[in-house]
C-alpha cells in the first residue's frame, strides 16, 4: 500500500424509492473516512470506450479524490515522494459503480487510469482549484512504467 493513499468503501443506502451514497463530505469535528479537509472543485469524467487510459499525472500540491459512479476501472498509482516509506512502489486499485469506493491520492503520487468498461464515469474531487496558468502538475507518458495497462487472465 502507497503511504497516504485511502481506499474508502462507500456504503449504499438502498430502498424502494432508489438508492442514495454519501461519497464525501466536508471535514468537521473529526476526521471519519470520507472527510475532505479542503474543497477546490469537483468534475465529471466519461470514457465512452472501455480502454481509454488518462495516464500519468503527479501534483506537488493538490489532493485528488476519485469514485467511480457508472462502469469500471483500473487504476495504477506509483509514489514518486522520496521522503517516503513506500518510495517508488506501485499498486493497482480496480473499482466500480457497483462496488463504489472514494480513492484518495495525495500529492508527490503519479497517478492515471483506464476505463474498463463503455461509458465507464469518474467523479474527480480536487481539494484545491485547477490553474490552467500555472497547473500544479508533473506529466509523464501512459507506458511510463511499462505494460501496466494490460489486463492479464488469471
Amino acid at each position: 500500500m502507497i503511504e497516504g493513499v485511502e481506499i474508502i468503501d462507500l456504503v449504499v443506502n438502498e430502498d424502494d424509492r432508489g438508492s442514495l451514497t454519501v461519497i464525501a463530505r466536508a471535514a468537521q469535528d473529526s476526521r471519519p473516512n470520507g472527510v475532505i479537509d479542503t474543497f477546490g472543485e469537483v468534475y465529471v469524467v466519461c470514457d465512452p470506450v472501455r480502454g481509454t487510459i488518462r495516464a500519468f499525472h503527479k501534483h506537488h500540491v493538490m489532493w485528488d479524490y476519485f469514485c467511480i459512479l457508472t462502469g469500471s476501472a483500473k487504476f495504477v498509482l506509483r509514489d514518486d515522494r522520496p521522503e517516503s516509506a513506500s518510495y517508488q512502489q506501485m499498486m493497482t486499485i480496480v473499482t466500480s459503480g457497483r462496488k463504489p469506493r472514494l480513492l484518495t491520492i495525495p500529492p508527490g503520487v503519479f497517478h492515471g487510469w483506464m476505463s474498463l468498461e463503455d461509458n465507464t464515469t469518474m467523479l474527480s474531487i480536487a481539494d484545491v482549484i485547477y490553474n490552467p496558468g500555472a497547473p500544479d502538475e508533473v506529466r509523464i507518458p501512459p507506458d511510463a512504467f511499462g505494460d501496466v495497462w494490460t489486463v492479464k487472465g488469471r
